[in-house]
Formats: structure tokens, C-alpha cells, sequence
């Protein structure tokens, strides 16, 4: 699976911030977890990304996954934290996806547009097993 570049993410969502970068990464870690097909292979349901910020989470995994709100295939949902929920709809595996606690007070102590792109860059290069915490099972 080709990468989403920064530029692809920064151009099809309008800028660049970690939340978008962060969906991009919880996508690809998903797909490769559960050895999915993009697109039609896959659902995604997102909870506790309903406003700006968080909810440029969910442009990253659009363009990671390839599942749509056209498609009926990603979903959004309330809640107090994010949780990215995966399921793999050929054998039903599924992971869920939640953000380590450390890289939520780096999220919350951002100031400034500037600040947010160096976050976004450094996550984009970071192991996604250091910022992710996750469960899986059918």
C-alpha cells in the first residue's frame, strides 16, 4: 500500500495538524493489523471526534482506508475520547485503536497553528506502536 504523503493530506483536508495525520496513521496501522482491502474491505467507526480539532482525524482516515461517508462505511459517534473502531468485513477480526495518554497532553498543550504542523511532522515519522495503544479480537 502506497503512503499518503503529507502534501496529499495538507491538500485534500486544507491544511496540515495532527489530527489528520494522526487518521492517517490509525488507518494504515489498522489495514496492516487486520490484512483488509481498502475501500470496500473495511469499516470504521469513530467515536469522540465530533468537533475541530478531533474531527480532522477523520479526513486522515478517509484517505488511509478509502472508506467514505458515501459509502456508508466510516461512521461517527459521540463520546469523551477517541476510539477508533476496524472491522475487517471478510472475517469479521477487529481492532480498536485509542490514543496514548502522552501524546493526549501533547495534543491538549498545543498553542498556535505553527506548533500544530511540527506536531503533525513528527508524528507523521513516529512508530505508530508509540502513540497508539490497541485491542484487538472477533
Amino acid at each position: 500500500m502506497r503512503r499518503i504523503t503529507i502534501n496529499e493530506a495538507a491538500q485534500f483536508h486544507g491544511h496540515l495538524g495532527p489530527y489528520l495525520i494522526l487518521g492517517i496513521l490509525a488507518g494504515e496501522l489498522a489495514i496492516k493489523i487486520l490484512k483488509c482491502k481498502r475501500y470496500f474491505g473495511l469499516d470504521v467507526l469513530v467515536q469522540g471526534a465530533n468537533e475541530k480539532p478531533k474531527s480532522c482525524l477523520i479526513d486522515g482516515l478517509q484517505l488511509s482506508t478509502g472508506a467514505t461517508y458515501g459509502k456508508g462505511n466510516i461512521k461517527k459517534i459521540s463520546g469523551n475520547n477517541i476510539v477508533i473502531s476496524f472491522q475487517n468485513l471478510k472475517n469479521n477480526k477487529k481492532v480498536k485503536i485509542f490514543l496514548k495518554e502522552a501524546l493526549i497532553r501533547r495534543l491538549d498543550a498545543l498553542k498556535g497553528h505553527a506548533a500544530s504542523e511540527r506536531l503533525a511532522k513528527e508524528l507523521y515519522n513516529a512508530d505508530s506502536l508509540d502513540i497508539f495503544e490497541l485491542t484487538t479480537g472477533v
